[in-house]
């Protein structure tokens, strides 16, 4: 491996030049911040991938049609409300949004994103959104990126950012990420927010092609709930201030460029279910040996979704059962006696029946933080890959409080 592929992160909301954040409360939520702008100092090139939900929110179609324009400028979030479900009022609370944040920012409101997060069905408080947005603009900064990243959170524990930097032509190129998800997690585009941010310069097409790639196998492969939220976003931006000639396929810096944006969204999608709403285990589900990918991708989400099987693991219980009937009810066909359960390197099932290994040996692998569910299912030679996580008591909890 050259030393261009070789991508090295850090865990920092360190933003690219040319970019200012800033993140304030404005009462929204009752405590904490809760409005975020990311604005960029010049035009930016544009991509973007968005929930499939069909209840989707009034600014994830907002975003949609601002996608089609040259450039954008901004973002403005607020968390705390979804503006989802709120009619033709919350629309037009989305595009006020815009308005004040493009009046701060001194750009047209159709060069400005907007992204809501948190309660479905409940109006905006727009008095506080417009304070906030006027007071944010105030405290933009190429050093805002940590305040922006608190400001976007909903239940999340811990804000979640990643940023990698590489040479090109002499200059640094930075590409750095923010996120926030812990609840309504099920991949089917993103299943949370993201703002993905670099001063790199890079067509709008082949940024729309990369980030379309890296999701795929990022955000999309990521399960917390089986809930699929209505406000899912990922956006991403690209400035070009660094000035450097626009990377494409090919030149100087590409490879890295498009290796780090996969290498940011995965981190951040494995940040996103190791902060599961009342998670304590990372699991990763692979299964191989199928008939083909979709047959693979199917099994795995099954698994990664049953209820049985996350409850178990929470419970550190290697109920190998539970994920052979979570891969039977796949829709997916497959001959029990071929398939082969793993934890970790642990046979637990060998030929669809008890592969023998000591019960404490695999409730030892189940009692770790982060381990490995494989399921071979001896019926071809594609595989699929999906990140989940256990589900505890406190997922309850936190998902019946007011």
């Amino acid at each position: 491996m050259d030393s261009e592929n070789k991508i090295e992160m850090e865990d920092s909301p360190a933003l690219p030049s040319g970019f200012r954040a800033a993140g304030v409360h404005c009462g929204v939520k009752p405590a904490g911040p809760d409005l975020a702008i990311i604005a960029s100092d010049t035009p930016c090139t544009a991509a973007g991938t968005f929930t499939t939900n069909r209840a989707a929110a009034a600014c994830v179609r907002y975003c949609r049609e601002r996608l089609s324009g040259k450039t954008m400028r901004g973002i403005v979030v607020n968390s705390g409300n979804a503006n989802a479900c709120t009619g033709a009022a919350g629309q037009q609370d989305t595009e006020t949004m815009a308005q004040i944040a493009s009046e701060t920012l001194g750009v047209h409101p159709e060069e400005v994103f907007v992204s809501s997060t948190g309660t479905i069905g409940v109006p905006l408080p727009m008095d506080a959104i417009e304070s906030g947005i006027r007071n944010a603009a105030k405290e933009l900064s190429n050093s805002g990126g940590a305040a922006a990243a608190r400001a976007i959170l909903t239940t999340d524990t811990i804000p979640k950012h990643a940023t990698t930097t590489f040479p090109v032509d002499g200059k640094t190129v930075r590409v750095t990420g923010i996120a926030k998800g812990a609840g309504m997690i099920h991949p089917n585009m993103a299943t949370m927010l993201c703002y993905i941010l670099t001063d790199a310069a890079v067509s709008k097409t082949d940024l729309q092609s990369l980030l379309e790639v890296s999701v795929g196998q990022s955000f999309n492969r990521i399960c917390v709930d089986g809930d699929q939220s209505t406000n899912d976003t990922v956006l991403l931006l690209a400035n070009g201030t660094v000035g450097t000639p626009p990377l494409q396929a090919g030149t100087p810096g590409w490879n890295h460029f498009s290796q780090g944006l996969a290498a940011i969204t995965k981190e951040l999608a494995l940040r996103i279910v190791r902060d599961g709403e009342g998670a304590t285990k990372l699991v990763t589900v692979q299964v191989s040996g199928a008939a083909s990918e979709k047959d693979a991708d199917r099994v795995a989400r099954s698994i990664a979704n049953s209820l049985l099987v996350k409850t178990a693991w929470a419970g550190n219980d290697p109920n190998w059962g539970r994920i052979l009937c979570a891969a039977g009810y796949a829709g997916v066909p497959m001959e029990l006696d071929r398939i082969d359960v793993f934890y970790g390197t642990l046979p637990a099932v060998q030929g669809g029946v008890s592969a023998g290994t000591d019960p404490a040996a695999l409730r030892a692998a189940v009692e770790q933080e982060a381990f490995t569910v494989s399921l071979d299912l001896h019926s071809g030679s594609d595989e699929a890959v999906v990140y989940a996580c256990d589900t505890t008591e406190n997922y309850v909890k936190i998902n019946s409080e007011e």
